[in-house]
């Protein structure tokens, strides 16, 4: 049926909404594709929803193509399952929680690892059943802190999650690797740029990971790559580790008096000025500073880390949360902060800007043998026999050549620094190049991790019960209107890609003879009876030029013009991509745009 713009629900904005900051929420609300409910949550109107339906079936064609089943839970469910697995308290603040007329807890599903688990063990008992793939295309909810860039980071989202269920490893290679391939057709299908990157599996749980990034400027995420094809979001980058350094003859650590330098610019000044060395100037990679950080685990408990990292390194604190969890035995997903001024009052044995290991000297703080019971980690690079200018945990101190294991130990290493331009390939492939990106979809193999605490098993080929092993597989559907719109735009206004588009055709009429919408009207008959949607901007009394204007912002790949060139017999036909216009015969525009 010809969508009719004089009767379809639509208005278009002329300014950008006040609380947008990237192209994809300004132009898809501009354009009457979704509007604003509340923070980080969006109705979907009628041209939003076929772009979304159009997104939905490239998904389910691929997934289908695999043998996946797809199935649809409820949204709204019971606590008891994601206490099983822990995460009713790990998710803490990100999980929206609610009760019954009876006291029961719910919870909105941020994910549903639970209940597809739920569901195998209640239907199958035997390795003759598996493997099975299943998958959803469903609404989660997630309680972001700070909503933000539309449909990109929102409270409510679309996404697609599919588990795979195998009786063995080697069939959760192959499940990965068939859903892997799916998703390589699904963005390419979508005219999405993906590169598919080493990433952390997260509160997810389970081990090998990769996520599915759309290079853009806009991206959250941090990613890098090498010449020779390394690919990795930053979190999941391991540090080329140096050589151990023989220091059986290095000489003894000095204290020195080094007033005024709480900062490594006046660390290293100070050094250059007091202990000038042959080999060349002390530089901030040269000392090691002590960063104090608080980490929040889910249930809200507190408690403070100190991280000794090189000089010229910045502390990321995503990189940090990806793995300090592990280092101090917590479960589940924590937030990291520096320390506040409170933390510190705590630990007056911490003197700021002065910090050391301090396991050789007479005021020991850090470390295992320290006294301040502070958990003490490293970055990979403080290796046996580095030697560090850093802090002598007195203040206007620091100590020169503090040999790592012969003067200090530490409780563990953790990769917590940026990672720079420059840097090695982990595996030898060359020098890394960031860039940024938007997470489009997440492939974990999680293993048995579901299956075991909630007692999924089958009977194997020899009868034994043998848990389940699993793997997750999710893609942003609504992300992904979000991100097409980022990369199909310009300055006039959306240009969908053929593939999403709402429509294949929008006719503009222009002027004010009856013979005009008959003419348009004609055409749109004959394209929809040729396969095409088509949108008739057949309003009365709107001028020619915001009929344009709207054209170009709503983005229907291809526009038709019926105007003042029909006295001629001739109708303008303008790509939308490109901008190319060029006048076709009326009795010849059908044939040739469905050719």
């Amino acid at each position: 049926m010809v969508l009719k713009l004089s009767t379809t629900f639509l208005r278009t904005l002329r300014e950008d909404p006040v609380d947008a900051e990237v192209a994809s929420h300004k132009l898809l609300v501009r354009a009457g594709y979704i509007r604003r409910a509340a923070p980080g949550i969006y109705t979907w109107l009628p041209l939003g929803l076929k772009v979304l339906a159009r997104v939905e079936a490239i998904v389910r064609e691929e997934m289908n193509a695999i043998g996946a089943q797809e199935v649809h839970f409820p949204a709204l469910l019971p606590r008891e399952p994601y206490e099983q697995t822990g995460r009713w308290a790990e998710y803490g603040d990100g999980l929206f929680r609610l009760k019954d007329r009876k006291d029961a807890d719910y919870l909105l599903a941020p994910t549903h690892e639970e209940m597809f688990t739920l569901l195998v063990k209640d239907l199958y008992n035997s390795y003759k059943d598996l493997p099975v793939y299943l998958y959803q295309i469903q609404n989660k909810y997630r309680d972001e802190a700070r909503p933000r860039a539309g449909l990109l980071r929102g409270r409510e989202f679309i996404m697609k999650d599919s588990y795979s269920f195998n009786i063995d490893d080697e069939g959760l290679d192959e499940a990965y690797m068939a859903h892997r391939g799916a998703y390589l057709k699904i963005f390419e299908r979508l005219g999405l740029e993906v590169v598919p990157v080493f990433a952390q599996a997260g509160a997810m749980g389970g081990s090998k990971s990769e996520e599915f990034l759309h290079p853009t400027a806009i991206g959250e995420d941090t990613f890098v790559r090498s010449p020779g094809g390394y690919a990795a979001n930053v979190e999941a980058v391991t540090t080329v580790v140096p050589e151990a350094i023989e220091y059986t003859n290095a000489p003894a650590f000095e204290v020195l008096d080094t007033p005024d330098t709480p900062t490594i610019e006046t660390l290293v000044a100070a050094a250059n000025s007091l202990r000038p060395r042959e080999s060349g100037a002390w530089e901030a990679k040269d000392t090691l500073k002590n960063v104090v950080l608080a980490v929040i685990d889910p249930e809200g408990n507190r408690q403070l880390v100190v991280i000794g990292v090189p000089g010229d390194r910045q502390v990321d604190l995503k990189r940090v949360e990806a793995t300090v969890g592990i280092a101090l035995d917590i479960t589940g997903e924590v937030i990291v902060e520096a320390a506040n001024a409170a933390d510190l009052a705590k630990h007056p044995e911490l003197v700021a800007g002065y910090i050391g290991p301090g396991n050789g000297l007479d005021n020991a703080v850090l470390g295992t043998e320290g006294t301040s019971g502070i958990t003490y980690l490293v970055d990979p690079r403080v290796v046996s026999g580095s030697s560090w200018i850093t802090g002598a945990n007195e203040k206007g101190k620091h100590v020169f050549g503090l040999v790592a294991e012969r003067d200090f130990s530490f409780d563990g290493t953790i990769e917590s620094v940026n990672v720079v331009a420059g840097d090695p390939a982990p595996d030898g492939s060359g020098p890394l190049r960031t860039e940024r990106g938007i997470e489009m979809g997440h492939i974990f193999q999680l293993g048995r991790k579901y299956a075991e605490a909630l007692n999924l098993k089958v009977l194997d080929q020899n009868g034994k019960q043998t848990v389940v092993t699993m793997g997750s597989y999710g893609i942003g559907v609504t992300r992904a209107v979000a991100a097409l719109a980022e990369a199909y735009h310009d300055e006039n206004g959306l240009a969908w890609p053929k593939q999403v588009a709402p429509a294949d055709i929008h006719i503009v009429v222009t002027g004010k003879g009856p013979e005009l919408l008959e003419a348009a009207e004609k055409l749109a008959g004959q394209f929809e009876a040729a396969g095409k949607e088509v949108i008739l901007d057949d309003r009365p009394k709107v001028s020619a030029g915001v009929k344009f204007s709207d054209a170009e912002l709503i983005g229907i790949p291809t526009i038709v013009v019926v105007g003042r060139g029909l006295a001629d017999g001739v109708v303008e036909v303008k790509d939308r991509a490109t901008g190319e216009r060029r006048d076709v015969n009326v009795e010849n525009v059908v044939a040739e745009l469905t050719a």
